[in-house]
């Protein structure tokens, strides 16, 4: 059973989970899934070809998979996915994707997405990521899992955001980021590592301390970047996580990386 307010509007061919609950003026268009137990409290738009996940919960004001802020956009069927149990919170914008994209704009599982979060179209957001208010995002970007976004910040179209970095809030983000990489300022530069997340993760200190030398081999070292890749993949490479750094560095980017550290590291205190 789903407990449906009279005075929701839910299009026909919509399908509606169990114990999913819409409440007062939420509009659901023909196209859209909505899994069990998943909750739009009131006033929220959900169009497209779209499916919210199971225990998602959408908040007033808020709307989900309507047509792109692209002008060569021309209503082909693409598509909107939101994970399992993730909350969107007021006001928060996320379009569908684009046929010059993936053609589907995803968020993970068990997100949060604060006030006034803009996500566009194409955009591939991974499971557990905290997006603070007002952070807004051009198309394409990558957000993977457990990165943390701070308030206002603002990621360019393309920037991919590697696993448990996290962005300083009011920063611009220009270029990607290294996973568990920590930056802040406009424009956006290398604070250190993101090391809240890698001790709530439960690292040992002697990983934390071997992953902060191959920081500073690849971002505090003279000479040839390129060469100090190879160094950090030489002394280093054994390590999954700095292999995962090293493999991010080399993957293809639209962007290219911020390799710019601030003067001193944020995170010079002990591990």
């Amino acid at each position: 059973m789903s407990g449906i307010h009279p005075r929701a509007l839910i299009a026909s061919g919509a399908e509606i989970g169990d114990g999913v609950e819409i409440g007062p003026w939420c509009s659901v268009g023909r196209d859209v899934v909505i899994e069990d137990g998943a909750r739009l409290i009131s006033h929220v738009v959900v169009e497209g070809r779209t499916r919210i996940g199971a225990g998602a919960i959408l908040y007033p004001f808020c709307t989900v998979g309507l047509p792109p802020q692209d002008l060569k956009y021309r209503g082909e069927p693409t598509e909107t996915v939101i994970g399992a149990r993730t909350q969107i919170r007021e006001h928060c914008t996320i379009h569908r994707g684009t046929v010059t994209g993936t053609g589907i704009t995803r968020v993970g599982a068990d997100c949060l997405l604060m006030a006034v979060v803009h996500v566009a179209h194409d955009c591939a957001v991974g499971d557990g990521v905290i997006i603070a208010n007002n952070v807004v995002m051009g198309g394409h970007v990558e957000i993977a899992d457990g990165a943390v976004i701070g308030g206002a910040a603002a990621l360019h179209q393309f920037v991919r955001i590697g696993r448990g970095a996290m962005v300083g809030g009011m920063s611009g983000v220009e270029a990607d980021i290294i996973p568990f990489g920590s930056v802040i300022g406009n424009r956006a530069r290398l604070a250190g590592l993101n090391l809240v997340k890698l001790k709530r993760a439960g690292m040992p200190r002697a990983e934390i301390h071997r992953l902060r030398r191959a920081f500073r081999l690849l971002f505090r070292t003279n000479g040839v970047f390129a060469e100090r890749v190879a160094e950090a993949r030489a002394t280093f490479g054994d390590d999954p996580l700095i292999a995962e750094i090293l493999a991010f560095i080399e993957a293809p980017s639209h962007r290219g990386l911020i390799r710019t550290a601030l003067a001193e590291d944020a995170d010079e205190g002990e591990a």
